[in-house]
């Protein structure tokens, strides 16, 4: 039997918001591009407090070490 993941990646739709102080509905934002990949931030829909990150890795490009 194969050991498979069931999920590629896990998106947050619930988060602790530090402001409201409770778990609140979170909007996904792209933050920056990093050498890693691309960063976002959950944002709180109630107050837009930041209330998590993620970095996210590009598998599309290829990536060249030197």
């Amino acid at each position: 039997m194969r050991n498979t993941p069931s999920f590629q990646q896990i998106e947050a739709s619930l988060l602790y918001c530090p402001k409201c102080r409770e778990a609140m509905p979170v909007r996904k934002r792209l933050l920056l591009i990093v050498p890693e990949g691309e960063k976002y931030e959950y944002l709180c829909e109630r107050c837009t407090s930041t209330c998590g990150t993620k970095v996210e890795e590009d598998t599309t490009t290829p990536r060249i070490l030197v």
